[in-house]
C-alpha cells in the first residue's frame, strides 16, 4: 500500500533550501497551513519566493516570515492588513509581483494541470501586462500568463488518508486545491489524518496522486484578521 504519511512537520519541510520558490495554500488566513509555516519560521532558509494570495498578518501566517526577513519576493493578488509587508515593501527591500485573484488562481491551476500557459483579459494595458505577449481574440486583447514554477506547493485541508486524499472544508478549499499538485512537492498538513480506505471516494476533493508528504498538524489557531459583529440591541 502506497502511503504519504511523514511522521513529522519537520520530516514533511525536508529538502526546502534557501532561494526556493514555495506555494502556500489559503485565503486571508482562512485554511493556511499554520504547522509549516511556524517549523519554516524555525529554521534559518531565507531568500524564498513565496506564492500565495496574501502576506497572513504581522503576527501569523506568512508574516512571521517576513518579520524574520526570509522572504525576498511575494506573489500576490492582496497586500493589505500587513504593516511589516508595507513597510518592506516601500523600503524595497521586498519584490512584490502583483497578479489578478483570477491570474493567481488560474496560474496555479495550469501548474496543476500541466499547461505551461494561457491568455486572460485581466490586466491588459495596465502595468501587469509589461513585458507580455498580447493577442486579440474574438475582438478582445488578451495577455499571456505563464503557469507557476513552485519547488513546492504547501496546502492545508480538513481531512486527509495516508495515500493523500484530500478533504477540504467551507471556505478553507480556495487556493488550496488549485495549489494541491502545482509544485514538484506537495506537502498537506491535516487537521485528521486517517487511515487509507476511511474517506467516502465521493467526498474526496484532491485525489492522492497530487500529493507526496501529508501529516496531522497538532494545533490550528484558525485566526480572523478582521472580526466584526453586531452591536448588542
Amino acid at each position: 500500500m502506497i502511503t504519504k504519511k511523514v511522521n513529522s512537520v519537520q520530516d514533511a519541510i525536508d529538502g526546502i533550501k534557501s532561494g526556493m520558490t514555495i506555494m502556500f495554500g489559503g485565503f486571508g488566513l482562512c485554511g493556511i497551513p499554520e504547522n509549516t509555516i511556524a517549523a519554516l519560521v524555525n529554521t534559518s532558509i531565507s531568500d524564498l519566493t513565496c506564492i500565495s494570495n496574501n502576506a497572513g498578518v504581522d503576527d501569523f501566517g506568512l508574516g512571521l516570515l517576513l518579520q524574520k526577513k526570509q522572504i525576498k519576493k511575494m506573489i500576490s493578488s492582496y497586500v493589505g492588513e500587513n504593516a511589516e509587508f508595507e513597510r518592506q515593501m516601500l523600503s524595497g527591500e521586498l519584490e512584490v509581483e502583483l497578479t489578478p485573484q483570477g491570474t493567481l488562481a488560474e496560474r496555479c491551476r495550469a501548474a496543476q494541470a500541466g499547461i505551461p500557459a494561457f491568455f486572460t483579459p485581466a490586466g491588459y494595458g495596465t502595468e501587469v501586462a509589461e513585458g507580455k505577449e498580447a493577442r486579440e481574440f474574438n475582438g478582445k486583447m488578451h495577455i499571456m500568463e505563464e503557469a507557476f514554477k513552485a519547488d513546492f506547493a504547501i496546502v492545508k485541508a480538513w481531512k486527509g488518508d495516508e495515500a493523500g486524499n484530500l478533504i477540504f472544508k467551507g471556505t478553507a478549499r480556495n487556493f488550496n486545491a488549485c495549489m494541491a499538485g502545482a509544485g514538484k512537492i506537495t506537502i498537506a498538513e491535516v487537521e485528521e489524518l486517517v487511515p487509507v480506505g476511511s474517506l467516502d471516494p465521493n467526498q474526496i476533493h484532491i485525489p492522492g496522486i497530487m500529493v507526496q508528504r501529508i501529516f496531522q498538524g497538532e494545533k490550528f489557531e484558525k485566526r480572523i484578521e478582521q472580526r466584526t459583529v453586531r452591536t448588542r440591541n
